[in-house]
């Protein structure tokens, strides 16, 4: 692999660690940046599918290593004995609780939606989504402005409440949604500040993104030479690197500033696909 190839897959990696956290569909970043690069490496659709899995580990690894503190649930006495913290294991199993939906529909669905979105379909499907979840977010934002939210820290948010965001999930197996961006979207929906909405997220991302990496890497089952093997460590370091950047950026990204920005930016991308669907 000579190094202009190598310089495709570390973009690829930034594209990743960059998209995956923020609200702008980091599928359709790549899906466009693949057919920019066409990089040699991932013409095999198996490999690059894979490909794409592995980087998504990278910035899930990010997000539980910022997190950790936040999201260990146990602990040690001073005399070295170790006993669970009730409020971090009652986050977690609203954590779990929100990954069932889709967990459960991925698990079903995921080979006939991987057939449907293919090719022109899949540009022409994140073109839809990029646009219209950008106007969605900015009808939240006007939302929010005359509805208050009535859940300010994750510890007020009920079981029930976690479930329903979880279900919002489902919405990001159609390619270009973006699944931190239609959760929430769910999240301040229902209520959630949009600090808690951001921050339960990221908390839902980690598992979910593991289970489905599970699956696929169950499905390819790592029958990849040794240069692939270098590929796929490559891209995963980069999303990790990039990703750890970007989640301490959003942190405090949010604490000052609405999304509307993030809805005008997915406007304006989807439309910059439209035209190149047009012209091509």
């Amino acid at each position: 692999m000579n190094f202009f190839e190598f310089l495709k897959i570390v973009i690829l990696g930034i594209t990743e660690g960059i998209t995956e956290f923020l609200p702008i569909s980091s599928t359709g970043h790549l899906l466009i940046m693949e057919r920019v690069l066409r990089p040699e490496c991932l013409r095999d659709e198996a490999f690059s599918e894979m490909f794409t899995v592995v980087i998504q580990l990278g910035a899930v690894f990010a997000v539980a290593l910022i997190y950790f503190r936040r999201l260990w649930p146990f602990g040690m006495t001073e005399e070295k004995r170790i006993y669970v913290q009730g409020p971090k294991l009652y986050l977690w199993l609203k954590i779990l609780v929100a990954c069932v939906p889709a967990m459960t529909i991925g698990v079903l669905f995921d080979p006939l939606v991987d057939s449907l979105f293919h090719g022109r379909a899949s540009s022409i499907t994140v073109m839809i989504t990029l646009i219209l979840y950008g106007i969605v977010f900015l009808f939240i934002e006007q939302f929010r402005k005359d509805n208050p939210p009535n859940y300010k820290t994750l510890g007020s948010i009920p079981m029930k409440m976690a479930f329903y965001i979880g279900c919002f999930q489902i919405l990001a197996m159609i390619p270009g949604t973006s699944r931190s961006g239609i959760t929430i979207i769910g999240a301040m929906l229902l209520g959630a500040s949009r600090g808690v909405a951001a921050e339960f997220t990221f908390y839902l991302e980690i598992p979910t993104l593991f289970g489905a990496s599970l699956l696929k890497l169950i499905k390819y089952r790592f029958d990849f030479d040794g240069m692939q093997y270098a590929i796929l460590l490559a891209g995963m370091i980069v999303a990790f690197l990039v990703a750890f950047v970007t989640v301490n950026w959003m942190i405090e990204y949010i604490k000052k500033h609405d999304f509307k920005v993030f809805g005008w930016y997915r406007i304006g991308l989807g439309l910059v696909i439209l035209f190149f669907l047009i012209i091509l």
